[in-house]
């Protein structure tokens, strides 16, 4: 395959690019311990759990291994499930379409063209009830990725849980309800701040009392990270949201420990190797002193940050998407070698379309050599000690404390959304890197070094375009088989209870879901009271 390279086609590559880390930080030529910042590090499985939140690790089990999945109908998503279930997948994790996440059914206006493309699509109980046909509640770990509707997602598999005789106290799983960082990063709000915090203290609360083998909430440093930030704001951000989760939930009247132990974190793996893995270590030291000395924590699974893990979407390229395999493993690497508690790899030709099951196989694949071939499982925080580790755990602690500091001065991170902070911040940090990508100081394998001339296109994955009719069939469908007098009770009494601040709204969707209510009409009943979220635009 023919290169190309502007200094010459026998040319070295020289060190004329950037000796920082992806983030920006300086990296000296050489650490020493005079560098290193050490902090407290004590043991894995104690506080502060610098160094990994239980005692054994890998060595007395391995992470959980996700493939996020999700596209067309939900028969169609069912059967990637399987699959990725034959070949060795430990947990199951949701992708849902776009109109699913904006809370429309797929027969609205807005979802025309959408229906599928990007996850599958939910409207109702019988959509959850077909994507989890002949998978057994009570024996696999959910993860759903989905916020600002996400409390009628879990009101609708609690219902598949109790048709397939599974308690909802028996679920196990994860919805991610970090509506935060959609204000922050992702965008993929409805409701204002203050309803949609309402929404989320009502998940952890009912959760809290009836749901103890689900996590309520994913604290989501992802989709920051995603969106341009750095490593240090990625923690930062996402920390300063757990914080206000907690501070949310203790204001309705729950004690710190009854509910702190079922709160996780995600986060992601970029491809600046040690700075990941410092990210995650400094996240753990923080987590654990501030749910202590802050809120007071005494339970030790409080003080536990455990997280999900996936590869960075953003680092993968279009042009040559095959050597995504390496930068994917890598990533990987240092998620496991952070500590992650469950791992995602993205598939090579995500940069260019859902993936392909050879793909999906691949990126699986990874994990599993990881795991077994590697030997990096067999003993605790390999890295720990390390002059340069140290210095940027410490680095990167001392830099999420400061913005502690600025946004507490702004009043709060609802305060911080509305003043756009976060999302200057992520601006500022986004156009920094990109103008380094375009000077060529920040070197892409493929994009702006090292190119292809004759580069030959891979199969990719395609939605059936006839998939979207059939699932609005099936939506009207179910309108058509359903009572629409118990639907209309249904819809009163939440938009009655939403306009209240002393109701929980989750037991009301549980039972709406039960009799066929759709995303798309429980949204609107709340849109109805609430009204929608418009946000200022950062340039």
């Amino acid at each position: 395959m023919a290169t190309t390279d502007d200094r010459g086609s026998n040319a070295l590559p020289g060190r004329d690019e950037l000796t920082t880390t992806i983030s920006g930080l300086e990296v000296e030529p050489l650490y020493t311990a005079e560098n290193a910042a050490v902090g407290e590090l004590g043991l894995p499985g104690e506080f502060p759990f610098t160094r990994g939140v239980y005692p054994s690790m890998y060595r007395g089990r391995l992470w959980t291994m996700r493939q996020f999945a999700g596209f067309g109908t939900a028969e169609e998503t069912n059967e990637r499930f399987r699959y990725l279930l034959e070949h060795g997948q430990t947990g199951l994790s949701v992708a849902f379409d776009m109109p699913t996440l904006m809370g429309y059914d797929s027969d609205h206006p807005r979802s025309l063209g959408e229906v599928g493309r990007e996850g599958v699509a939910i409207v109702s109980l019988a959509d959850l009830r077909a994507l989890f046909a002949g998978i057994p509640l009570g024996e696999v770990s959910t993860s759903m990725t989905v916020n600002s509707p996400a409390a009628i997602l879990l009101a609708f598999y609690v219902c598949v849980g109790e048709e397939q005789g599974v308690a909802r106290e028996e679920l196990r799983g994860t919805i991610q309800t970090d509506i935060l960082k959609e204000y922050i990063a992702q965008k993929e709000y409805i409701f204002p701040p203050a309803p949609s915090m309402r929404l989320v203290t009502d998940m952890v609360e009912f959760c809290t009392r009836e749901m103890p083998l689900w996590h309520p909430i994913s604290i989501s440093g992802y989709h920051i990270r995603e969106a341009g930030s750095t490593a240090a704001q990625e923690l930062a951000f996402t920390l300063a949201d757990g914080f206000t989760y907690v501070e949310w939930a203790l204001a309705r009247g729950l004690e710190i420990d009854e509910f702190a132990p079922r709160l996780s974190f995600f986060f992601n793996a970029h491809l600046d190797f040690f700075e990941e893995i410092a990210k995650y270590r400094a996240a753990r030291r923080i987590w654990a002193t501030v749910l202590r000395d802050r809120y007071g924590a005494k339970d030790p699974r409080s003080l536990l940050m455990r997280f999900h893990t996936q590869t960075a979407g953003v680092s993968l390229t279009a042009q040559q998407p095959e050597v995504n395999i390496v930068r994917t493993a890598i990533e990987a690497l240092a998620a496991v070698l952070g500590g992650t508690q469950s791992l995602h790899t993205n598939s090579f030709d995500e940069a260019l379309a859902l993936p392909t099951e050879d793909a999906v196989r691949i990126a699986l694949r990874t994990q599993q050599v990881i795991a077994h071939e590697t030997g990096v499982v067999n003993t605790i925080d390999p890295l720990g000690g390390s002059y340069y580790l140290e210095h940027l755990t410490g680095e990167l602690e001392r830099q999420a404390y400061e913005y502690f500091r600025r946004i507490d001065e702004l009043g709060g991170v609802i305060s911080a959304i509305e003043q756009n902070f976060f999302q200057q911040e992520i601006a500022d940090a986004s156009f920094r890197y990109q103008a380094e990508v375009e000077s060529g100081q920040r070197v892409i394998v493929g994009v702006n070094r090292y190119e292809t001339t004759d580069e030959e296109p891979i199969p990719t994955l395609r939605i059936d375009p006839a998939l979207e009719p059939q699932q609005i069939e099936r939506v009207v469908a179910v309108r058509a088989a359903r009572d629409s007098a118990a639907v209309e009770r249904h819809l009163a009494a939440i938009g009655s209870a939403a306009a209240r601040d002393d109701i929980n709204l989750m037991p009301l969707l549980v039972d709406a879901a039960r009799d066929n209510v759709t995303m798309g009409e429980l949204c609107d009943a709340f849109r109805a009271v609430w009204g929608v979220w418009r946000e200022t635009p950062v340039f």
